[in-house]
């Protein structure tokens, strides 16, 4: 299962080297995509905690098609 996460703002090379296990790309509106893959929703959840963490606000996130 992949899911993407969009984030507010651009994110820095440090906090991507932060998610090794996501990629990133920036996003039309001016934020940033983090997407790759989890292994079940406690995963998902474990990833949106890192996030906020990490000062990053998370405006979306779903499911990608596998």
């Amino acid at each position: 299962m992949r899911y993407e996460f969009i984030v507010r703002d651009p994110v820095t090379a440090e906090v991507v080297a932060e998610l090794p296990e996501l990629s990133s790309t920036a996003y039309p509106t001016g934020g940033t995509a983090l997407f790759g893959p989890v292994q079940d929703e406690a995963d998902v959840s474990s990833l949106l905690a890192r996030l906020g963490a990490l000062g990053l606000s998370v405006v979306e996130w779903r499911q990608l098609p596998d």
